[in-house]
């Protein structure tokens, strides 16, 4: 069997995977309903309060962890491309430092306290801030280099940590409000703030894919890439504005969550090979397997109480990076 074909038969057991996983996050949660019952009310509402649970809970939050999964995990192999650092994520530009400093703002000085009452500062936060590191990194000789672009994220996010700190001591009354967004939770999301993400992440997904042959010429470096006809700075400008659109919406539906653009960016690797075209298929689809099992086990592990997914994802997502780290070199970029 080809390579291509090994890819192919991977990605399709992929996608599989992530169908069982929706349908497990369909049908596992707090209130138990019987397996049938939860596909018959998914066709046919008979206006009980599990036909609710079912249609107006369950199915936003899967497809919402589906968005953001894919949207993260995207994202960090964008953002490992680009810098050609293995260890980048959306959080090495700023990204999610500057939707948390927008949303410690928002609830600090205006009042707002929904998530869909986050979701225009987050994105505005995270656009400002990767501007200003995209700026930053091609001030001077004009040219966005990877390590001028890290140096650029590192400084900001410093000084917007320090800003978030200092708004929470100031303000108190943001603090309890700020935490749980801060955690990182799929729970208690409607469909209004699925399709004001979408909005976002999915012209950001677009970009991504279109960018992928790209990114396959900036990993032979800046040099060749130029000598090969590619405009570097306009492939990581368009490569920003994709990262900004999908982990700035993600960040602000969910929080801030961790590893899974880190992690799964490089079991894709494993699996599909350094071609970017299969790197950025295998992160879609693995990103929400990730996510969305994260999810259901935070919903069974102290039931009937629930663990943010946030959590659970940094408890799975560190040992799986840990034993990639000790089992193989992590690719070059």
């Amino acid at each position: 069997m080809s390579r291509e074909a090994v890819r192919g038969v991977g990605l399709l057991v992929s996608i599989g995977v992530l169908v069982l996983v929706i349908l497990l996050s369909l049908w596992i949660g707090t209130k138990s309903i019987p397996f049938a019952d939860t596909f018959a009310l998914l066709l046919a509402d008979d206006g009980t309060g599990d036909a609710a649970i079912v249609r107006d809970v369950r199915v936003p939050r899967a497809v919402l962890g589906v968005l953001v999964g894919a949207a993260l995990g995207l994202s960090g192999a964008v953002m490992q491309a680009l810098t050609r650092n293995p260890l980048a994520d959306p959080g090495l530009l700023g990204v999610n430092m500057g939707a948390a400093a927008a949303i410690v703002s928002a609830i600090a000085f205006f009042g707002i306290t929904s998530p869909l009452g986050y979701i225009w500062f987050a994105l505005a936060g995270a656009a400002g801030t990767a501007t200003v590191v995209y700026v930053l990194g091609a001030a001077g000789r004009g040219t966005a280099t990877p390590d001028r672009l890290v140096l650029s994220g590192a400084a900001l996010t410093a000084v917007l940590f320090a800003y978030v700190s200092a708004i929470l001591l100031l303000f108190t009354h943001t603090f309890d409000s700020f935490r749980f967004w801060n955690v990182g939770s799929l729970a208690g999301r409607d469909f209004g703030l699925v399709g004001r993400i979408s909005l976002f992440v999915v012209p950001g997904i677009l970009i991504a894919f279109l960018l992928a042959r790209s990114l396959n010429v900036l990993a032979l470096g800046d040099h060749t890439g130029k000598a090969l006809g590619a405009n570097v700075n306009r492939i990581r400008a368009f490569g920003v504005i994709a990262v900004t659109l999908m982990a700035g919406a993600a960040t602000a539906a969910a929080g801030p969550i961790s590893f899974v653009g880190l992690t799964v960016p490089h079991v894709a690797r494993m699996i599909g090979g350094s071609d970017q075209r299969w790197v950025l298929a295998f992160a879609a689809v693995l990103s929400p397997i990730l996510l969305l099992g994260s999810d259901i086990v935070g919903r069974v592990i102290i039931a009937p109480q629930e663990m943010e997914v946030g959590i659970i994802t940094a408890f799975i997502g560190a040992p799986v990076f840990i034993a990639l780290c000790r089992r193989r070199k992590l690719a070059t970029l």
